[in-house]
């Protein structure tokens, strides 16, 4: 158990962050360090503005949350930075360079997307600045051999394989017609749902970020005789595909996943209404992330969005190397890859790949226009 362990467990109790002591910027005087000493930054890597920019926002909070309330007891205070790569994977490779250049940053919760976390995981693992992912979910991020990498949530892997039977057993769906969009992250989910839906899947097709017309898959999708359309993408482009395939007289049900989890979502009015929703982010009524959500409704106005909690979670990690004296890049690696404390979402512990080894995925649901937690899948 952890020292910091503490200041999570306070905040679980209601008690709060304040009662956390000796955060001299993660050093105490028994490593021999002073506030004067410090210069340490975390950063944000993900997409502050652009079309996906709803869900990097409750990432960016759910960290300054926990940055901001460290900062209030510390000797001296952690500087917050912010990569905004737009959820691009293109963009993502010079950002990293940049982030990986400054020699203060010694931890990065992000990157919040799978393409982008592809483009930029081998420029961190090159350089060993450490990464704790809250929301980039496919497999294949943890098979590169990146010692630098750790996702705060379950993969693809496991939200797949959920989804794949609360439409089998939940919906007793017949027949599935399976979209993607092509993304890292889009198409290796709809992949592995494909796969563990078998025979139940009548047909599959490929749309494109950005794209707006959808008049032939839907065609293909009233033709096919589906009772259920599950889209593997983002909710730029779900929110226009469930308005199209419902005037063109779908009326199934539509399932998506996390990456459609966004109060945007809901701008498909109607449409939207039935949707499924999974996810291997908490929802924000468990009595676990009650004292969290509270606060940060407080700090910022609003309840938290998606992954919100898992953003938290994942920067304290971070600060909870600061204070047990993990004030480098190395020592920072190393006290994360070593990590086993329980946070506000799940026990917080790596295995050798960088992945969870506490995972819940959850279903939710559009109802009178909310996105409204059903509970886990277990």
């Amino acid at each position: 158990m952890f020292l910091s362990s503490k200041r999570v467990a306070g905040l679980i109790a209601g008690v709060g962050l304040a009662a956390a002591s000796l955060t001299s910027c993660g050093t105490t005087s028994d490593n021999g360090a002073t506030g004067d000493d410090c210069d340490v930054k975390l950063a944000f890597f993900g997409p502050e503005t652009g079309p996906a920019a709803g869900l990097g926002k409750p990432i960016i909070q759910g960290a300054q949350l926990a940055i901001d309330q460290y900062n209030e007891d510390a000797d001296c205070e952690v500087e917050y930075v912010k990569y905004d790569s737009q959820g691009s994977g293109d963009e993502a490779p010079s950002l990293a360079t940049d982030a990986a250049a400054d020699d203060a940053l010694i931890g990065v919760v992000g990157p919040a997307f799978s393409g982008e976390g592809a483009a930029a995981g081998p420029i961190f693992a090159n350089e060993g600045l450490p990464t704790i992912t809250p929301s980039g979910t496919n497999p294949g991020l943890s098979e590169n051999g990146w010692d630098t990498f750790h996702r705060a949530l379950g993969n693809d892997a496991t939200q797949g394989p959920a989804a794949a039977k609360y439409i089998k057993e939940g919906l007793k769906a017949k027949k599935v017609f399976v979209i993607d969009d092509a993304s890292e992250y889009g198409a290796g989910l709809a992949g592995i749902v494909e796969k563990d839906l078998g025979a139940a899947v009548v047909e599959t097709d490929t749309i494109q970020a950005k794209q707006t017309d959808f008049s032939a898959v839907v065609t293909k999708v009233t033709s096919s005789g589906a009772d259920t359309v599950f889209f593997g993408g983002y909710y730029a482009e779900a929110t226009i595909l469930i308005g199209q395939l419902r005037k063109g007289g779908f009326d199934g049900t539509f399932v998506v996943a996390d990456g459609v989890k966004d109060p945007a979502y809901l701008d498909a009015g109607k449409a939207a209404e039935g949707t499924i929703i999974t996810c291997p982010c908490i929802p924000d009524t468990d009595p676990a992330v009650a004292d969290f959500a509270k606060q940060y409704e407080d700090e910022f106005g609003e309840a938290p969005g998606t992954y919100a909690a898992e953003a938290y979670d994942a920067a304290n990690i971070f600060l909870d190397g600061l204070e047990d004296g993990a004030d480098t890049r190395e020592k920072m690696l190393e006290f994360v890859n070593a990590y086993d404390t329980k946070g506000i979402t799940k026990q917080l512990k790596f295995d050798e790949a960088g992945e969870p080894a506490d995972v819940h995925v959850y279903a939710y649901t559009v109802k009178d226009g909310k996105i409204v937690a059903e509970g886990e899948i277990k």
